[in-house]
């Protein structure tokens, strides 16, 4: 079984490790623009992640719901999963790029933003708004996938959409001077080249998914509440979690840029030590809803207690290294 989880967990990791890579090069460009930037983009990412974050429960759910059935061996129940899921993401996100402004004026003030900061992370917020749709369906074609046990198609998706990210990031900031819009074009061309780049993986590996189903099962009432009230748990603890970091970097911004931009450093390094830790996160959600699917007992339980000793040894592992070095 261990075997099974660092299939699954390994591929997650890699590609897991990729999205903090993301920010630490993007606090590098921003460094040779001057605190002030580092400042910015930190404060902008944060507001994403009080977007994104909050609708994390996208992935999770589907991957939950996806194994259960995978485990079960209900093809039609993943197809059903993947609709409700899809269509689910596509409201809020349009919903997202409808409401931006209070959005942004929400962020503004929960941030605590200064008069010098404000029109920085405006310039990044308002572009990068337009992501929303690829980014929410991106963690539904991801979550998916981990439910089918594939953490390779994700893995590939992340890799070539962080690339994409960083080349056009570099060349849109160091070569046309785009600045802070630069980082934040860079990030919403690169969501759609993976979002588009993630359909056609569905559409080359699984063409059978897609094929037409029934409405009445799409809307079948003990799914669906089962559906809502899943991601309704998953949204407020997603919340709880964004709002204390949230906090975190209001109280920071209150204290003056030098210090939000040293803030938004260290925090780089936190995010390395989750990103990392959430591939066994994945690989638990994924082998304990297939197992759960299964009504195999002895394996969810083994699962269980082998992802929890795997993630704290990595825990353990990264802290180690943070306190040496």
């Amino acid at each position: 079984m261990n075997r099974e989880i660092l299939r699954l967990a390994v591929p997650n990791i890699l590609s897991n490790i990729s999205v903090p890579l993301i920010s630490s090069y993007d606090t590098v460009l921003m460094g040779g623009l001057g605190g002030g930037h580092i400042a910015a983009v930190g404060l902008g990412a944060m507001a994403f992640n009080f977007v994104y974050w909050n609708f994390g429960f996208l992935r999770m759910s589907t991957t939950g719901l996806t194994a259960q059935a995978y485990g079960k061996e209900d093809e039609a129940g993943q197809l059903a999963t993947l609709r409700r899921a899809g269509l689910l993401a596509l409201g809020i996100s349009l919903a997202l790029v409808a409401l931006q402004y209070p959005l942004a004026e929400l962020t503004h003030y929960l941030l605590n933003l200064r008069t010098e900061q404000l029109a920085l992370v405006v310039d990044y917020f308002y572009v990068r708004i337009l992501a929303a749709p690829a980014a929410l369906l991106q963690m539904v074609l991801f979550g998916w996938f981990f439910g089918r046990q594939n953490a390779v198609f994700p893995l590939v998706l992340t890799v070539l959409v962080n690339g994409a990210n960083m080349a056009l990031s570099y060349y849109l900031v160091r070569v046309l001077d785009w600045g802070i819009a630069g980082v934040a074009w860079g990030t919403v061309v690169a969501q759609y080249v993976g979002f588009f780049l993630g359909i056609f993986l569905l559409l080359y590996k699984y063409p059978t998914y897609l094929r037409s189903i029934r409405m009445e099962m799409l809307l079948e009432i003990t799914s669906l509440r089962s559906f809502f009230r899943i991601n309704r748990d998953l949204f407020f603890r997603t919340l709880a979690l964004t709002l204390a970091f949230g906090f975190f970097y209001s109280r920071s911004a209150a204290e003056g840029g030098l210090l939000l931009a040293v803030n938004v450093i260290l925090l780089q390094y936190l995010n390395w030590m989750s990103y990392g830790i959430d591939g066994f996160a994945y690989a638990a959600e994924s082998l304990v809803g297939k197992y759960s699917g299964a009504q195999n007992l002895k394996k969810l339980k083994k699962i269980i207690q082998l992802t929890f000793w795997w993630g704290g040894g990595l825990a353990l592992f990264f802290s180690s290294c943070y306190f040496v070095f």
